[in-house]
């Protein structure tokens, strides 16, 4: 993702349409180094957010209001003094830089009329907000920065404002008009590094383009991006000259397609421009620039947030995983130490047999076996009788058999808790809201895992639900987000006769498909819901999954099992591939 100089142009064509000509109402700065400006238009009042945050410089209009401090910064309270109030008269970037200057007409402290311009620079670490005067002397920053910070420029009170440092690339715009109509050739591709990648020599020399772009650009000329532009033919040469002018185009006239690139659940990309390099399905197309830049960080945040709320969960869970998984090889070693109890109550019963004939002192007896009439030699404690020697083997034999008793049941349950771990961590992994940690927690709760909250507040609300999908031929396929709606989405929710899915022999979700009863059901559901059950598992990044689907009724729960425990014994099977793009969410 990258907030280029194209999504600024963007975005100064928005702001421009939808705010010049309106008034400043309200300046707030709820954080250090971001401002909310509302603005009052024709349509209504809009909400201006810029953030000079260093990590994630950014602009848009939302409908969304943050809480400020109970007292104004003096940053905030310098321009509601100057400039609110005034009226927004232009809207401008310089060249395809990320640097925004939007010009506002007021009153001053004498009734005259006068100009100030508030200058954004996003520009990553370098991100500031500046206020100057209309002789381009800076009145504030809501970043001070001193030659003792900073031994290129100083943004300081009094000083004159200059442009941040650019990189020595050439303009896209300027050099679009130079090959304007066709009436000259090469003069874009002319003016970039011939020995480097195409995608290389695209964002390194062209100002405004981000590398995710400059590979869209190849894509779409259909040429390799990693292939140099001097060693291209000319027809390459011509395509790739060609999307470079188309793009210029759309900039100049201000046709963008705003969209967002899924990979899962989670936003992964965005971009001014349509993104076709990306699968078909994966791109979600906004209604406007600031549209695509809300939703793409309140995703992506929201992303952050549930990684980091369900931190603990996924601590308790592998810290108990481990412990579990230790203890179970320690009690396979003590299991494989009691393989040999047959031959101890052997020896015992073919020593009480032939007692009358072994000599007394004896350090071994040789034997006939009579289960199989072979010769056997019995190693023996001289010091003691035959009978003895016997009794010996008969209580070995019974210590390592209750010893084996004891331990298959215990290996059998540690095995499922195993199992049952790895399921609530797959079901973390699982999670895209913060909701759908409330079972999980209580899951964990449950188990003995975390402390019960024994306060009297109120127990937290269960408002998770399963997730719900259409498949292409229109069944409704459900989806269970952890153990808890995996039990009731199998013996609360579904039918008999509905289809039941699940990765084979690992965690994930239970997968049911609604049918009519005796419904023919097209092989292309099966597979949709077979995608679905292969990509809510563990096995997601496996890329093809074996999946196991039976009629609902077929599905089974032993009694005191784990939740999410089931059995079934007959089943169909396919291995399908994890790729969901094509299935859309349900608007529930």
């Amino acid at each position: 993702m990258a907030f280029d100089g194209i999504t600024m142009a963007a975005l100064v064509r928005e702001l421009s349409d939808k705010i010049t000509d309106g008034r400043i109402s309200k300046i707030a700065q709820p954080e250090a180094d971001e401002l909310i400006i509302t603005v009052h238009t024709n349509s209504g009042n809009l909400k201006l957010l810029i953030s000079a945050d260093a990590s994630l410089p950014l602009a848009y209009l939302t409908d969304n209001n943050k809480q400020g401090p109970l007292t104004a910064p003096n940053f905030c309270m310098l321009l509601r003094k100057h400039i609110q109030g005034g009226r927004i008269v232009g809207i401008s970037q310089y060249g395809l830089e990320r640097i925004m200057y939007i010009e506002v007409e007021h009153l001053d402290e004498m009734g005259d009329v006068c100009r100030k311009k508030l200058i954004f620079e996003l520009m990553g670490k370098h991100s500031n907000i500046i206020f100057t005067d209309s002789e381009g002397k800076i009145i504030d920053s809501i970043k001070r920065v001193s030659f003792a910070v900073s031994s290129v420029r100083e943004v300081l009170p009094g000083r004159d404002y200059v442009i941040p440092p650019t990189q020595d690339k050439a303009e896209l715009l300027d050099l679009y008009k130079n090959s304007k109509e066709g009436k000259t050739t090469g003069s874009i591709i002319g003016a970039l590094q011939t020995s480097v990648s195409a995608y290389k020599a695209i964002y390194g020399g062209l100002k405004g383009i981000s590398p995710m772009l400059a590979n869209e650009i190849c894509f779409r000329a259909k040429i390799d991006p990693d292939k140099p532009i001097s060693e291209m033919e000319g027809s390459e040469k011509e395509a790739l000259e060609r999307e470079l002018i188309r793009l210029a185009a759309c900039v100049e006239k201000g046709e963008y397609s705003p969209c967002i690139v899924y990979e899962g659940k989670n936003p992964k990309e965005y971009a001014a421009v349509a993104l076709t390099s990306y699968p078909e399905g994966i791109t979600k197309n906004a209604s406007s620039i600031s549209a695509m830049l809300e939703q793409f960080y309140r995703e992506k945040n929201l992303s952050v947030r549930i990684r980091q709320r369900s931190a603990d969960l996924r601590h308790i869970v592998q810290v108990a995983l481990e412990r579990n998984v230790k203890k179970y090889d320690l009690q396979c070693k003590q299991l494989d130490d009691t393989k040999d109890r047959d031959k101890y109550r052997l020896y015992g019963e073919l020593l009480t047999a032939y007692a009358y004939q072994i000599e007394s002192g004896s350090k071994k007896a040789t034997v006939d076996n009579y289960y199989n009439g072979e010769k056997i030699t019995i190693p023996l404690d001289e010091t003691l009788s035959a009978s003895e020697n016997a009794q010996k083997y008969f209580d070995k034999y019974g210590k390592q058999k209750r010893t084996y008793e004891a331990l298959t049941g215990l290996i059998e349950e540690v095995s499922m808790e195993i199992e049952h771990l790895k399921s609530i961590r797959a079901f973390l992994d699982i999670a895209i809201a913060e909701e759908d940690l409330i079972q999980i927690r209580q899951e964990l709760e449950e188990g003995g895992y975390i402390k019960k909250n024994h306060s009297k507040g109120k127990k937290e609300k269960i408002t998770s639900k399963p997730f719900h999908y259409i498949s292409s031929d229109g069944y409704d396929i459900y989806v269970g987000k952890n153990n808890y709606q995996n039990d009731e989405l199998t013996f609360k929710f579904a039918n008999s006769g509905d289809w039941w899915f699940h990765a084979k022999k690992m965690p994930g979700s239970h997968v049911v498909m609604r049918v009519r009863q005796g419904e023919e059901v097209p092989d292309r559901a099966f597979e949709e819901a077979a995608k679905l059950a292969a990509y809510y598992s563990s096995g997601r990044e496996l890329g093809k999954v074996d999946i196991d689907y039976v009629r609902r009724k077929e599905v089974k729960k032993p009694n005191g099992a784990k939740p999410g425990f089931v059995v079934y014994y007959t089943n169909y099977s396919m291995t399908m591939d994890t790729d969901i793009s094509n299935l859309k969410l349900a608007e529930n």
